[in-house]
């Protein structure tokens, strides 16, 4: 099936219908249509603030949805993907009893009982099998919930949107859950498509047995749709005949399957209507709120979602991801759309699009802002107003800036401070831009501005009292209709993360206009010393991902304390775009098994890592798909001793030492780490770290 013309535009509005149904129904997941209509009424619009609750949330269906399908990233974007591949994925990025997943046991919770399997060996599918796990456990939402990333890989292909659904859905979940999650797939791949809601249904439909439950109950609820125009009347008739009441467990997919069936079928191709019905509805809102949102999103386009209110300027494209992977923790909607375009277009055997050369804030769909907005300082409230211009990136309409009032305009590279104590599920992420990384942007001013303005690069970093200080790059004067492009190199941070990067205008006199900020983005090795910050804080141990059993901070000299239970345990920090350097750390193990340090991390099973081993042993190891070790040699480290370990990775290069003495140089060509983050390694024990080294190869 070839790849549609507007498929990048179709994919975007598919991420924004889904993480928009997340932050509609989100404030009151869970509740029963009796308890919205008595406190909140219909939900047309959002209702957080009602709710005392953030709009911008980390929630299972956002991280679950964009993590998984990361398999395909990493295993080769081939139609066939296994099941035990997706769940190799799993073990990779989740970190237990933290991110993606409700944690709430064996035989409670669908997914933590799976992930449990895995971690003993089990491989997808017997790890969701209703053989192995029971009908009622392996029959709850989460298959349904995940599963719309691969229909957006599979544009107008049903038939390999359900075969990776199945199989995917298969690591956690059996029977009907896997039946609703091919539905839910195969209508979202046709969706790219076919505009008619029946023809979609009959599509998704060919896809499962006709004596399933899923099948039968999509046959009631259309004849009900046909019978009565009403929407609270189907809705009661499913509550009747298909609610929790029949259904066992924390969650099942078949009463909430029903409620995305009936909100597409009443709401009559409207955006916000369908919204409506699925919300106002009850049960599982923010799971069935996501599904409808995305298939609607990629069925009717942008323009589908723009032809009610205003969804998309609150949301700003803002999304967390949460994993193991820190450097996607922070991200935003066409970020994700484009990995996902370029997946699809992967599997369809098509060359990657990089819109502006890669760059990482480029807007290149309509009204894409990436998560800028104006800064709300009160020096600068007022002063700016945002929006995409399309063929011009994003639009800064700065209005009477002057004397001591900028117009401020900046994006999360890092945990924003409204974001630093997330409800329900936890923020984990490290920060994006670092020290000695070059920030290149082009900026170019509105040919009518009344006149000429300052125009300064700044970032945002977070200080000893967990407030966020400005630094400031270059500053240009930009008259009406010239353009620059500016190049910064972030300076020392002292070991703080950097939150924010932005523009700032500024001018002596009132001045109004508009600066279109084309791109903006940053390359390069980061050049940092991470270990407890002059002052201290809170928001440096933040940038690490906590993937021990425990954690704790020690002082200047030994700044991390890890301590692992049982197996291996990571403290991870750093992106999946750095690819050649050097890291150095100073390692004393205390009472361990092993102990070291890890490069091109990207995730809690794919690393190399240059560890003090037992038996007397010092190894290089690669974790991928299990350990193999690339090299080994005697060296006999002694429990309570020092030892600096250094890595270097140089394409597919990896030399290691130990206090100096080089032990290791080996060229890995086959399946080679190119780029991830770095990491403290502690086994079976306590280990202290110093200060973390990390620069460019020299």
């Amino acid at each position: 099936m070839p790849i549609p013309a507007n498929y990048p535009e179709r994919v975007y509005a598919g991420v924004l219908g889904k993480i928009i149904g997340v932050y509609l129904g989100r404030p009151f997941e869970g509740w029963s249509h009796e308890r919205i209509m008595e406190e909140l009424g219909e939900i047309h619009y959002y209702v957080h603030e009602r709710r005392d609750a953030p709009l911008i949330v980390t929630d299972d269906d956002i991280s679950g949805t964009f993590t998984f399908l990361r398999a395909l990233e990493d295993y080769g974007a081939t139609r066939d993907l296994t099941a035990a591949q997706v769940g190799q994925t799993w073990l990779n990025y989740i970190i237990e009893q933290r991110t993606i997943l409700w944690w709430g046991g064996m035989g409670n919770s669908t997914e933590h009982t799976a992930y449990l399997r895995l971690k003993s060996g089990v491989l997808a599918p017997e790890s969701g099998a209703i053989a192995r796990n029971g009908k009622v456990v392996a029959e709850q939402i989460g298959a349904q919930i995940f599963i719309d990333g691969w229909a957006m890989v599979a544009p107008g292909d049903p038939a390999l949107a359900a075969d990776f659904a199945r199989k995917a859905a298969s690591v956690s979940h059996d029977g009907e859950a896997i039946f609703g999650a091919q539905v839910v797939a195969a209508m979202e791949a046709q969706a790219f498509t076919e505009p008619n809601i029946d023809r979609l249904l009959d599509c998704g439909l060919s896809f499962i047995p006709h004596d399933s439950v899923i099948a039968r109950m999509i046959a009631d609820i259309r004849a009900w749709h046909a019978e009565e125009p009403d929407w609270r009347v189907t809705r009661r008739l499913i509550a009747a005949n298909y609610g929790y009441d029949k259904y066992g467990g924390n969650c099942h997919v078949v009463p909430n399957h029903a409620l995305i069936i009936h909100a597409l079928l009443h709401g009559e191709d409207d955006f916000q209507r369908s919204l409506m019905i699925v919300n106002t509805s009850g049960w599982d809102t923010d799971c069935n709120s996501a599904n409808v949102g995305c298939l609607l999103g990629i069925k009717n386009g942008l323009a589908g979602i723009d032809a009610g209110p205003d969804y998309r300027g609150p949301v700003a494209d803002r999304m967390f991801l949460p994993t193991a992977d820190g450097g996607r923790g922070v991200t935003d909607a066409l970020t994700e759309a484009y990995r996902v375009v370029n997946l699809g277009r992967a599997v369809a055997g098509e060359a990657p699009v990089a819109p502006k050369n890669g760059a990482r804030y480029h807007f290149a769909q309509p009204g894409s802002i990436q998560g800028w907005q104006a800064d709300p300082s009160p020096e600068t409230v007022g002063t700016l107003m945002i929006s995409n211009t399309e063929g011009r990136g994003l639009a800064l309409h700065y209005r009477r800036v002057a004397t001591g009032r900028p117009a401020r305009a900046a994006t999360a590279t890092f945990i924003p401070p409204e974001a630093k104590e997330m409800h329900g599920y936890g923020l984990y992420a490290s920060p994006t831009l670092y020290a000695g990384q070059v920030v290149h942007a082009r900026v170019e001013a509105d040919v009518d501005n009344a006149g000429a303005v300052a125009c300064t690069l700044y970032a945002r970093v977070y200080s000893s009292s967990d407030a966020l200080d400005m630094i400031v790059g270059p500053t240009l004067t930009l008259d009406p209709g010239t353009r620059h492009l500016y190049e910064w190199t972030v300076p020392d941070t002292g070991g703080q993360p950097v939150a924010q990067v932005g523009l700032e205008i500024a001018a002596e006199r009132a001045e109004h206009g508009t600066l279109y900020l084309d791109y903006l983005t940053w390359d390069g090795t980061p050049a940092v010393t991470l270990g407890r910050p002059e002052g201290g804080g809170t928001m440096w141990r933040r940038a690490w991902v906590d993937g021990v059993d425990h954690l704790d901070w020690g002082g200047d000299d030994a700044p991390y304390r890890l301590s692992q239970d049982s197996g291996t345990g990571l403290l991870i920090q750093g992106t999946r775009e750095w690819t050649d350097y050097t890291l150095s750390s100073l390692v004393v193990p205390h009472m361990a098994r092993g102990a070291g340090i890890g490069a091109r991390v990207q995730g809690m099973r794919r690393y190399y890592a240059l560890l003090l081993a037992p038996e007397g042993t010092a190894r290089l190891v690669k974790a991928l798909d299990g350990d193999t070790v690339l090299a080994e040699a005697p060296f006999r480290w002694q429990l309570d001793g020092r030892y600096t370990l250094a890595i270097t990775v140089t394409g597919h290069r990896v030399r290691a030492s130990i206090n100096g003495r080089p032990m290791f140089d080996i060229e890995d060509a086959e399946r080679p780490l190119t780029g991830g983050g770095i990491a403290l390694i502690a086994e079976e024990g306590r280990v202290e770290y110093g200060e973390v080294q990390l620069g460019p190869v020299r």
